[in-house]
């Protein structure tokens, strides 16, 4: 997930850098926080965007300046932007990754010179994929910006070995259109989830998975356990970039259920596990009692605050309380 030009402002000794950059198997039986402690660190930034109306471009700019990622990186390249689409809803801004916000990273990437930028999913829940953009309000921002969309769900298929191999799952059925993209880069809304606890830029890839491969919603994964098919896939598809609309997110019963949450943040990284460790530290969840993202941690990335560098805005001045579904079985997510 790590660009090979991306810096780091910390020293590390050569033991460390050899350790921390091996293969899962390497780090053998060490505990998921000895394993974290010797991976390298990453930078999150953490951005303000009260509402949807500011200039969000400007914004993800400023996160790129932030985390070294350069016109240079960027220019010539095919950006693909995975958002979260979930169900058709009009007057919901805190189901979907908002039009307005996709528009805005678009128009970043497009800036620092991208080739193109396309828009990719397969939602889970409705099977009518272009319901969904009508009814969310992405189709006309599409219109409007000219960005290109791609169905996932009925995409060409590559089949490509599970490197991660926490779920029974061999292979993984990819859409082709994964392979035409020079950065993959997740954009999920900031929400709870009631099985998982917190649904972001990790759990986003659920919507790469083909329905005509995996069924709606998902049901091939629900069966491998959603904590192993989410560190499958992302191991797997090696996505270079999250951009998270905590504009307004969602808590209580989420990923469709829940309430909006005006959170006015952005949160950008290289490293989805650090990223998304930074973002339940935002809700005031513990990341520590994320099941996925402890087992993405010391392997797939840092999830320890000591080994996460952040840059913009800090944690304590943006974090605000998520609400939880009132169950016992929820408040385990919650930090102390």
């Amino acid at each position: 997930m790590a660009d090979p030009e991306h810096r780091s402002k910390w020293k590390i000794s050569r033991r460390e850098l050899v350790v921390g950059t091996g293969a899962a198997a390497a780090i053998g039986g060490m505990t998921a926080w000895m394993a974290d402690r010797l991976q390298a660190p990453a930078e999150v930034f953490i951005g303000k965007a009260a509402t949807y109306s500011v200039d969000i471009a400007q914004v993800v700019r400023r996160g790129f300046a932030e985390l070294a990622i350069t016109r240079r990186q960027i220019a010539g390249k095919s950006i693909l932007l995975k958002p979260n689409l979930v169900e058709p809803a009009t007057e919901a801004p805190h189901i979907n990754t908002h039009p307005l916000f996709i528009q805005g990273v678009a128009q970043a990437f497009l800036s620092h010179g991208a080739r193109e930028v396309i828009i990719a999913e397969g939602p889970g829940h409705c099977r009518d994929t272009y319901l969904v953009l009508d009814e969310s309000g992405i189709a006309d921002m599409l219109r409007e910006s000219k960005l290109s969309f791609v169905d996932l769900n009925h995409d060409d298929i590559d089949v490509v070995a599970n490197v991660f191999q926490q779920t029974k799952m061999k292979d993984l059925h990819l859409p082709r259109t994964l392979r035409r993209a020079d950065w993959i880069v997740s954009l999920p809304k900031m929400k709870t989830h009631h099985w998982t606890g917190a649904t972001l830029s990790m759990k986003n890839f659920f919507g790469v998975m083909p329905g005509i491969c995996y069924g709606w919603p998902k049901n091939v994964l629900h069966r491998e356990g959603i904590d192993q098919s989410i560190v499958d896939i992302v191991a797997t598809v090696k996505p270079h970039l999250a951009i998270v609309d905590g504009i307004i997110g969602m808590e209580g019963d989420g990923p469709i259920m829940g309430d909006p949450k005006a959170m006015g943040t952005i949160v950008i990284g290289r490293n989805l596990p650090a990223v998304d460790a930074t973002c339940c530290r935002l809700m005031k969840l513990d990341p520590a009692n994320i099941h996925y993202l402890q087992m993405a941690s010391g392997r797939l990335g840092p999830t320890n605050e000591s080994r996460i560098v952040q840059r913009g805005e800090t944690i304590a001045s943006m974090a605000q309380m998520f609400q939880l579904v009132d169950d016992p079985h929820m408040q385990r997510f919650r930090s102390a």
